[in-house]
């Protein structure tokens, strides 16, 4: 059984990357899983916190599903050009202390996807993941694209897709991103 993490860079109610998400969690292959996580609740991130405090315990809980989980996808908004705060906001504290990133992200197949209201999609958010996963050592998966443009036409009012042509081609990354996340393992499993 492959198990994917799934996470939106959304905290909106009724957002689109949320409800895609939940889609894909819908549409996995046969043998796979996603399970949906949350960034709600993970504070601004905050040195001197970090520092008397330590790792919020939210935030060690999800590194730890992470750390445990055979892929990650990410469902990223896209503001303003590029990456929500939020998420990246949650990421940032994901990757604290230093030491623990090559133990979470380090080799870790990892997927973007998004969705939005405008023309273009998340094109540019998703762009502007590159470098900071890259930074953490991840691996991206680049076989595929999904970004889904006039989000509000693609979702019913209640979440769910209404586009059979989008469903078709998250089926078919899913299945794709599936396929490297075990490809992955196996090579780590080997050396």
């Amino acid at each position: 059984m492959t198990k994917l993490i799934g996470l939106s860079g959304s905290l909106r109610q009724a957002s689109y990357n949320s409800a895609l998400l939940r889609s894909a969690a819908g549409l996995m292959p046969e043998d796979s899983e996603l399970v949906v996580e949350t960034i709600r609740g993970i504070p601004l991130y905050d040195g001197d916190v970090e520092a008397a405090e330590g790792v919020p315990e939210q935030v060690a809980a999800l590194k730890e599903v992470i750390a445990a989980a055979d892929g990650l996808l990410l469902v990223t908004p896209e503001y303003n050009n590029s990456i929500p705060g939020v998420f990246k906001n949650a990421i940032d504290w994901l990757s604290r202390p230093p030491a623990d990133i090559p133990r979470v992200f380090g080799g870790k197949p990892v997927a973007v996807i998004g969705a939005s209201p405008g023309g273009f999609g998340t094109i540019l958010s998703q762009n502007a993941w590159l470098p900071v996963l890259r930074t953490l050592g991840a691996e991206l998966w680049s076989g595929g694209r999904l970004m889904v443009s006039r989000a509000q036409t693609v979702f019913n009012q209640d979440g769910t897709l209404a586009d059979q042509k989008i469903e078709e081609q998250l089926r078919t990354y899913l299945k794709g991103f599936v396929a490297f996340a075990r490809s992955t393992q196996q090579k780590t499993t080997a050396s």
